[in-house]
């Protein structure tokens, strides 16, 4: 099962379509706060997330899914937000997230990344 987090709702949908269409069972969340209260009632084989989100950020959020449910796969998807002039994919990879994405990506990057995680491998 995949957590999928992301505070555009169109974006939000097109990866979940996508990814029931490849084969994945997916709750999707709005915010970090939503996706803390997925976590507490099933932890995911995945955590697919936005940094930069209302009520609760990307960053909290892999905190506490590190804290909670160490074997969860963090990937992290963002395309830099209003503070693109920092690199937040690489302080995401330097905290332990398993694979980031800068946004936009080709679908089929999405699924490599997953297959590539399923598989033991670490993403970029």
């Amino acid at each position: 099962m995949i957590i999928l987090v992301e505070d555009d709702g169109d974006q939000r949908l097109a990866l979940k379509v996508a990814l029931e269409l490849a084969g994945y069972t997916v709750r999707e969340a709005s915010n970090g706060r939503v996706a803390m209260a997925l976590l507490n009632e099933r932890p995911p084989l995945f955590l697919i997330t936005d940094i930069f989100m209302p009520e609760t950020d990307g960053f909290e959020l892999i905190g506490t899914v590190r804290e909670r449910s160490p074997q969860t796969r963090i990937i992290v998807v963002s395309g830099g937000g209003r503070h693109a002039t920092l690199d937040y994919l690489a302080a995401a990879e330097l905290i332990g997230v398993d694979a980031t994405l800068q946004k936009p990506f080709p679908i089929p990057s999405l699924l490599e990344t997953l297959a590539a995680l399923t598989n033991g491998a670490r993403g970029r």
